[in-house]
């Protein structure tokens, strides 16, 4: 399942009002266990208790026999639960023979919430352990989306409680995040490149941006980033992630090393409930038209012949910046000819919505994007984005909006 889409997906569950958080993540536990593209059969929800130094049984649901309401995972009995607090999620065989009687012989288990201290050790307040067919390392990472989503959400709803917006802050927010945004249109020799973003507050984490490289620039780094977050926290974020890959593509001369560094530098600083989709390619004198990429969890831009109507996906090349630390990441590429023309752009593109919540959808930003392929960077994306206004006037849900739109003259 698409990475964004199921963080998406785990949102919008977790988004809707509760009476309290028990019933917002044994909600969460139900509606994954009933998708059949996540691949669920089952799971447990398990709350830290400090005093008892164990985490005790919330919730249960699915096929698997049912464990005792009284049992309790012991932290001095798993010490592999110490790696939560550094991986999130973790893989393993069940040592506990009551649970093995139980059906239970391998665990997964990842963190969700605050992270609370017993006995010098961080552990995650709650657990979420989920059961598949196939517990391997992409199921690793669909938990690590999952939490990551469900915490997001537990920290957001507690910071509502209390929160109160400084405006004299958000317009300096809103300034400095302005001040960090390259120009719109940009020429690279025979290309043409215009960039917008159109936040849906104040401050927005989307970002998009243009990177000299070399001494003699003769390569172009063009990149479209999205935090996961809203306001000032992805506004802090996307600055953060624009800043260090600026840094970093000095330095660092192949993609694939950049886009890992780029992961680590990203788990390393970031709550662990956050994460940052990423593409990113370079342009270069390349008569062929060269193009490479890479694209760490980001929608897929789409590609256009100037003489044919298909429409090519450059698509994931590994998952999103974050979450699992350890990832790898491959490149591929593409070539400009003369007229063709490459959109990339964010989901608050595609996902925005009108006042019957009915989405904007990528098969209509396709055809306004074939529509207009015709026209110069600039029209492509201004008309895009007029386009998606226009269907959203008035919705009731809006996100960041970021187009990069790239074009080779003849």
């Amino acid at each position: 399942m698409d990475q964004r889409k199921l963080y998406k997906t785990v949102e919008t569950i977790a988004n809707r009002d509760f009476a309290s958080e028990k019933d917002m993540l044994i909600e969460v536990l139900n509606q994954i266990v009933e998708n059949e593209q996540i691949g669920v059969t089952g799971g447990r929800i398990w709350k830290l208790n400090q005093k008892k130094a164990a985490y005790e049984l919330l919730y249960q649901t699915g096929t698997i026999e049912r464990i005792d309401e009284k049992f309790k995972l012991k932290l001095a009995a798993y010490p592999v639960f110490d790696l939560i607090a550094k991986e999130r999620t973790i893989l393993g065989d069940e040592t506990n023979e009551e649970l093995r009687k139980k059906g239970i012989f391998k665990y997964s288990a990842s963190g969700v919430g605050d992270k609370f201290k017993v006995n010098d050790k961080f552990y995650y307040e709650y657990l979420l352990a989920l059961n598949s067919d196939f517990i391997n390392e992409d199921f690793r990472i669909t938990l690590n989306i999952i939490a990551t989503a469900v915490t997001s959400q537990i920290k957001q709803k507690r910071f509502r409680v209390n929160a109160k917006v400084l405006k004299d802050d958000l317009d300096k927010a809103r300034e400095l995040q302005k001040s960090i945004l390259p120009e719109h249109e940009y020429k690279f020799h025979d290309y043409t490149i215009f960039g917008v973003t159109h936040p849906a507050e104040i401050v927005g984490g989307d970002f998009f941006d243009y990177l000299e490289i070399g001494d003699e620039h003769e390569r172009l780094g063009v990149t479209v980033g999205d935090a996961a977050s809203k306001g000032v926290v992805a506004a802090a974020e996307a600055m953060y992630t624009s800043g260090a890959l600026r840094m970093a593509s000095n330095f660092e001369l192949r993609i694939a090393p950049l886009m890992k560094r780029m992961n680590q530098l990203v788990n390393k600083i970031f709550a662990d409930d956050k994460f940052v989709s990423l593409f990113y390619g370079e342009l270069s004198t390349n008569k062929g038209g060269l193009f490479l990429y890479s694209n760490a969890g980001h929608n897929p831009p789409y590609f256009i012949k100037h003489n044919s109507d298909e429409i090519l996906y450059l698509n994931p090349t590994g998952p999103v910046l974050g979450p699992a630390p350890t990832a790898r990441y491959t490149v591929e590429n593409i070539n400009f000819e003369p007229g063709d023309v490459l959109l990339i752009y964010s989901d608050g593109i595609t996902e925005s919505a009108n006042p019957e919540f009915e989405a904007y959808g990528e098969e209509r930003l396709i055809e306004c994007f074939k529509k207009n392929r015709n026209q110069s960077s600039k029209e492509i994306c201004y008309s895009i984005l007029e386009d998606v206004l226009k269907f959203s006037i008035d919705g009731k849900y809006a996100d960041d909006k970021t187009l990069v739109v790239i074009k080779r003259g003849s």
